[in-house]
C-alpha cells in the first residue's frame, strides 16, 4: 500500500520518480545514498537533526539539506527514505503517510539501487565489511569497470563513501543489522566471518546464523557466495546456501581453501606482503600499505569476488599496493611528543584482538589503548569476551560507553568493563571525560610509544585532541 510506512513494490518501477527526500540524510549510508541519486538525475532532499560535514557536502552537491525535522520539509516529494533511527511518529514520515507518499526504508532503497546492476556485490559479515568494500572498490576501478560504489566510510580514492559509474557494476556494503542485508539479491556476495553481535536485535548465534543463511539464498543460481573456510560458521552457511561457492582462507584444519596467501612477511610499519594463491598456484606476489593478518584475509576475499567480476590478478595487485585504507580504519590522526596517535573503528571484541595484534607488528615501545565501549547491550552481552581483548595492549584505558541510540538503564557502565579487565591481570583506568584522558596521556605517554584510539563512536576526538597539543 502507499500510504504506509513500508511499501512491497518497487516505487521506481512503472513510474517515473523526480523528487526523494531523505528523513535523516545526514547518516553515513543515507548520505551516500542521497549522493547517489543526485548524481543520477533526481531532485533530493534532505533533513536531519543537525547538520555536519556530510550534509555540507551534499548542500555543495545542490541538495537542499533542511536542519531539523519538520513536516513541511517534504513538501513536492514523491518518495521518503528514512534511516533505521527515525520514530515512526517523526513529523516527515508522518505527513507522507497523510498525502499518500511512498515511504521506504534505508535498507529497501539500497536493495532497488543494487537490483539495477546486473552485476552486483555485497560485502557481508560481522567485521571487515568496509574495509573489503573498499579493496574491492578499488580492484574494479583499476580493472576499469566503472562501478556505481557504496561504502560505509570514507575512501580517500573516490573522495568520500560513494561512486555513481555508468557500468553494469555495483559493489556495496551488506550490513546484518536489523537483519538489513535481507534486502539485497547481490550476483556476489561475500561472508567475511559470522559471530554473534547486535545483542538488541539478534537473539543468539543460531539467530545471526540463520540470517546469513538468508542472505546467502537471496543470490540468484547463476551467482557466487564468497565465503571464509576458516571460519565454521562461514563454512556451515555455505554447505546449506545451495549455490555456486568460492572459498579462500589460510587453510586452517581440514580446508583447502580455492583461494589463499603463503610466504607472509610484516615490514616495521607493519605492512604485509605476501604470495596471492589461486587454485594451488601462485597467481601474484602483493606488497600492502595496511597492517595485520586480518588485512589479509579481506584481501583474499575482494580479490576472489572481484575475480568472478573479471578482474585479472594484476588488477588485484596494483589496486591493493595502493590501498591505504578506508577512513577510521588503522588510521594515523598524527603524533604527540614522538608517539603516534592511531584512530582505529573496532567496537567487537574480535575486532579489537585482530587491531591490536596488527599494531604489534609496527615498531613501537609501548602500545597505548584508549577504548571506548560502543552501546550497553554489546558491553553487557560481550562483557567477558571484551575484557580478555586487550592482551596485546601495555596500557589500557576505559571511555564511558557511547549510547548511540539506546537508553541507560544503568545495568552496564565502563566502571563494570574496567573491573572485568583488571581480573585478566590487566590494570586498566577508567577516566569520565575526553579532557581526562588526554591530560593523562600526555602525562605519561613518550617518545616512540603508539596511542590507539578504538571504538565505533566519537573516542576519535582524543587522538584529535592530543595531537593538537603537540
Amino acid at each position: 500500500m502507499k500510504n504506509g510506512v513500508d511499501i512491497t513494490t518497487n516505487p521506481f518501477a512503472g513510474s517515473r520518480i523526480h523528487r526523494i527526500h531523505f528523513t535523516g540524510i545526514g547518516g553515513i549510508s543515507m548520505s551516500g545514498l542521497a549522493e547517489i541519486l543526485c548524481k543520477s538525475g533526481y531532485e533530493v532532499t534532505g533533513s536531519d537533526l543537525k547538520l555536519s560535514r556530510l550534509t555540507d557536502k551534499l548542500t555543495g552537491l545542490g541538495i537542499k539539506v533542511y536542519e531539523n525535522h519538520k513536516a513541511e520539509n517534504i513538501d513536492g516529494a514523491e518518495l521518503l527514505v528514512y534511516n533505521a533511527r527515525i520514530r515512526k511518529d517523526n513529523p516527515e514520515l508522518v505527513r507522507a503517510s497523510e498525502c499518500g507518499i511512498p515511504i521506504i526504508d534505508r535498507a529497501t532503497l539500497l536493495g532497488y539501487l543494487s537490483d539495477r546492476y546486473p552485476k552486483s556485490m555485497g560485502i557481508s559479515g560481522t567485521h571487515g565489511k568496509t574495509t573489503t568494500t573498499s579493496m574491492a572498490a578499488m580492484i574494479l576501478l583499476e580493472a576499469g569497470l566503472d562501478p556505481t560504489i557504496h561504502i560505509g566510510g570514507e575512501l580517500q580514492a573516490i573522495g568520500g563513501t560513494t561512486r555513481t559509474g555508468s557500468g553494469e557494476f555495483f559493489v556495496t556494503e551488506a550490513d546484518e543489522y536489523s537483519a538489513s542485508f535481507l534486502k539485497l539479491h547481490n550476483y556476489v556476495a561475500v561472508i567475511l566471518n559470522i559471530e554473534f553481535d547486535h545483542p538488541d536485535f539478534y537473539r543468539d548465534q543460531e539467530h545471526v546464523k540463520a540470517t546469513f543463511l538468508n542472505y546467502a539464498q537471496n543470490v540468484p543460481e547463476d551467482g557466487f557466495v564468497v565465503g571464509c573456510s576458516d571460519d565454521p560458521a562461514v563454512v556451515d552457511i555455505l554447505g546449506k546456501a545451495g549455490r555456486n561457492i568460492v572459498t579462500y582462507g589460510f587453510g586452517i584444519g581440514e580446508s583447502i581453501p580455492d583461494w589463499t596467501a603463503k610466504n607472509i612477511c610484516f615490514d616495521e610499519n607493519g605492512s604485509t606482503s605476501f604470495d596471492l594463491i589461486h587454485s594451488g598456484e601462485t597467481v601474484v606476489h602483493i606488497n600492502m600499505m595496511v597492517p595485520g593478518r586480518h588485512n589479509i584475509y579481506n584481501a583474499m576475499a575482494a580479490a576472489a569476488a572481484c575475480t568472478l567480476m573479471g578482474c585479472s590478478a594484476e588488477h588485484v595487485r596494483k589496486a591493493l599496493e595502493v590501498f591505504r585504507g578506508a577512513g577510521r580504519r588503522f588510521e594515523s590522526k598524527g603524533y604527540y611528543n614522538g608517539a603516534k596517535i592511531v584512530d582505529d573503528y573496532a567496537h567487537h571484541p574480535s575486532e579489537i584482538r585482530a587491531t591490536l595484534a596488527g599494531a604489534q607488528n609496527m615498531r613501537h615501545k609501548k602500545l597505548w589503548c584508549v577504548f571506548q565501549p560502543h552501546t550497553y547491550t554489546r558491553t553487557a552481552s560481550l562483557l567477558n569476551e571484551f575484557a580478555a581483548s586487550f592482551e596485546d595492549a601495555d596500557e589500557v584505558i576505559i571511555a564511558d560507553i557511547f549510547s548511540a541510540t539506546e537508553n541507560n538503564t544503568g545495568s552496564i557502565n565502563s566502571r563494570t568493563l574496567s573491573e572485568r579487565i583488571a581480573a585478566t591481570g590487566k590494570k586498566p583506568v577508567y577516566l569520565e571525560s575526553f579532557e581526562a584522558i588526554v591530560d593523562h596521556l600526555a602525562a605519561r605517554v613518550q617518545p616512540g610509544d603508539m596511542v590507539m584510539t578504538i571504538g565505533a563512536g566519537d573516542i576519535f576526538a582524543v587522538g584529535e585532541m592530543l595531537a593538537a597539543r603537540s
